[in-house]
């Protein structure tokens, strides 16, 4: 086992040092370090007390999450890490800068006091992860800090600075300067001085209205979450009866929610979230070109959107528009958003300032000749794309990577309209830009290794979750949710309402249904999308219910009426026009009404989209399973306690999925066409987890 805490000793003080790059995670050889020092320390008599610090960027961030994934017994030992600090004679001081977070938190309550650098974060976000503290942090906070801030800390799982955690009381003293020296000195002058072990302090026991109010609070902010009940239920069973029965009762919730469906999917988007920035074919040889200047083209709310991206990285971008009116209106925009977020306090207006004077406006497009990074946000037609891209490959400078961020149309063809290929990729923000974390960046054909690797690396910097994906008609989120979209409409062609609808996907965790999701983005774009592909199929038009409601004028939110009606603001409401619309439409079609239950929209809805990811993972479309499952938790509000809808297939089985999808498919024809590769994993007994293509990387699109 790799030695991963080193001994040293300055005068009296024996300094415990931490070294499991790159941020400390308790993962096996630490607790054993941690003990060995200890036991190392208290033998010597000319050591009086123990510094506790971490190498490099942190104190601990926290505990080892892929260990969770193996038996109890080959865990790192963690509690009994914490019990050696406790009970060590001579005092242990924290010495903690970076993240003290989770496990780690829980390591330096154990010991007897804790210094603090200033940009410190300190906390307990277990769960977000589906699980709870599990090594004391349900009975040592509470105790540490009071009951009512340490069930917040505990149950919501957010991070506080070291100025609030000195005013909690959580750390002794914040450190200026050099925290290892800082340490010593404290660690010199705490000796002999008399501390109240964590485990002896006795909480008031509260009334019983306190715990009934907070259950209620908890329950409602959850929102069918196990994890923040658990916590609540072992902090109030550890004020009730005392801290040992606390730490055995937390042993066994913590064990419960490890095991349980909700943990396991938050780990895996944990995990996932951190793979997709490995790119299969990629050697980690290429480099990054350093992106110091962006032009935006387009100054409408998607445009508007992806420029305050580069304000909020500090990346000076300069904003083309063709018409005056339209840019000053994006303009205008872009301050109000500034300043409506300067109003929920989440920015000063200094802030708002000093980003606006990184946006430039224009209405030269030779202003973009110096960019970096140039993105393309103008409306989305084949001709108008190629048309831009071949004005930019003329301006731009060499180098410059020109990005579109078109949501279905092909990338090959629009970088061949350039002379510089290579130099051309998708990068698909998802609305609102400035808000959504996810973007697909798609890789054409012609795109260099290198142009790949320095979007990425901007994605990072944008401070979004980058997904690579090929090309293919919608990539991979809106290629899977125009089946999703389709499988809604179809349910109510056979009799659900589009309430109905939408009400399952609430039940299964989803904050919008098919029907509230295309009123949000606008009821317009499908219905030119379906429009595009009646053209190109030889038909003269589509014609569905859902076109029948645009062309009503019924656009969605933006128009105040769309599949629902919109008089309360964003609150869809049921309205009757669309139901007596939609069953007209059913009665000129000769379609039969039937009832539809709850349970069979529900698998028609996500078993869509599992079949025809599925495809997409066996075109190598998407590299891995996860990049999918990180694409509809982070683009379409899957629940991530679910882990996206390919591990949630994974979890339900996939023989299961697939005699569901046989059937649909028996019912209602070619849409539910068993993908190949579902059906070979079934039968091989696999998950899609487990698939890797043959060639070992992704096919290049």
């Amino acid at each position: 086992m790799p030695n991963l805490v080193h001994y040293e000793q300055r005068g009296d003080i024996a300094i415990l040092t931490i070294d499991n790059p790159p941020v400390n995670v308790f993962s096996p050889g630490v607790p054993e370090g941690i003990k060995e020092g200890l036991a190392r320390g208290n033998a010597d008599d000319s050591v009086k007390a123990f510094v506790l610090i971490g190498g490099e960027r942190s104190f601990i961030a926290g505990a080892d999450a892929k260990t969770f994934n193996l038996p109890p017994e080959q865990w790192p030992d963690m509690r009994g890490t914490i019990d050696a600090l406790e009970a060590s004679p001579k005092p242990v001081v924290a010495a903690m800068h970076g993240n003290a977070l989770g496990g780690g938190l829980e390591v330096a309550m154990g010991c007897h006091f804790r210094v603090a650098a200033p940009g410190l974060s300190v906390g307990q976000p277990e769960v977000k992860l589906g699980v709870i503290p599990g090594a004391g942090g349900t009975q040592r906070l509470p105790r540490l800090i009071g009951l009512e801030q340490a069930l917040t800390m505990i149950v919501k799982g957010d991070p506080i600075k070291a100025d609030k955690a000195l005013e909690f009381g959580l750390v002794d003293q914040i450190v200026e300067g050099d925290l290892l020296e800082g340490a010593i000195e404290f660690a010199r002058t705490a000796q002999g001085t008399p501390k109240i072990r964590d485990r002896d302090v006795r909480l008031a026991i509260p009334t019983h209205v306190f715990f009934d109010v907070a259950s209620e609070r908890v329950q409602r902010e959850a929102r069918g979450l196990l994890a923040p009940m658990l916590c609540l239920e072992a902090v109030k069973y550890g004020v009730e009866h005392g801290f040992d029965a606390g730490m055995r009762r937390e042993g066994e919730l913590f064990m419960e929610a490890v095991n349980s469906d909700q943990s396991k999917g938050l780990r895996h988007v944990f995990f996932a979230e951190r793979e997709v920035g490995k790119i299969p074919g990629v050697d980690r040889s290429v480099k990054s070109r350093d992106i110091a200047t962006a032009g935006v083209l387009g100054a409408g709310t998607m445009g508007g959107g992806i420029a305050m991206n580069f304000a909020n990285a500090g990346i000076p971008v300069v904003v083309y528009e063709a018409n005056e009116a339209n840019l000053q209106r994006g303009l205008a925009t872009i301050r109000k958003n500034y300043e409506n977020t300067a109003k929920k306090g989440r920015l000063t207006m200094e802030q708002v300032e000093e980003r606006m004077k990184l946006i430039r406006g224009t209405l030269d497009f030779a202003d973009l000749a110096s960019a970096d990074y140039v993105i393309e946000a103008v409306f989305e037609d084949m001709n108008v794309k190629k048309d831009v891209f071949g004005r930019l490959d003329a301006t731009c400078k060499p180098g410059a990577i020109l990005a579109t961020n078109t949501s279905t149309l092909d990338v090959n063809e629009i970088a061949r309209s350039t002379k510089r290929p290579g130099s051309v990729l998708g990068m698909h923000f998802f609305s609102p830009a400035n808000v959504m974390k996810l973007l697909e960046i798609v890789r054409g054909e012609e795109t260099s290794d290198e142009t790949l690797v320095t979007s990425v690396g901007l994605a990072r910097a944008l401070r979004k979750v980058g997904v690579v994906v090929g090309v293919c008609d919608g990539f991979v989120g809106n290629r899977m949710i125009n089946q999703y979209g389709r499988e809604a409409q179809q349910m109510v062609d056979e009799g659900a309402t589009p309430h109905e609808v939408d009400s399952a996907m609430h039940a299964f965790g989803l904050p919008m249904g098919p029907f509230e999701m295309s009123d949000m983005a606008g009821l317009d774009i499908g219905y030119a999308i379906r429009q595009r592909l009646a053209k190109e199929a030889g038909l003269e038009k589509s014609d569905t219910f859902m076109d029948r409601i645009v062309e009503l004028g019924r656009k969605g939110q933006k128009t105040g009426a769309g599949v629902y009606s919109y008089a309360n603001g964003r609150t869809p409401v049921p309205d009757p026009d669309v139901e007596s619309l939609i069953h007209n439409y059913r009665m000129e079609k000769g379609l039969l009404k039937r009832e539809l239950s709850r349970d069979e929209i529900t698998k028609r809805l996500i078993y869509q989209l599992v079949n025809e990811g599925a495809k997409i993972l066996e075109e190598g479309v998407a590299s891995r399973a996860g990049d999918i499952d990180i694409i509809y938790v982070y683009g379409y509000g899957f629940p991530a306690y679910r882990g996206g809808p390919m591990f949630y297939a994974d979890q339900v089985g996939l023989a299961s999925v697939l005699a569901d999808i046989r059937g649909f498919h028996e019912r209602h024809g070619d849409t539910w066409k068993p993908a190949p590769l579902l059906e070979t994993l079934a039968a091989e007994g696999k998950t899609f987890a487990q698939y890797v293509r043959a060639s070992g990387e992704s096919a290049r699109p």
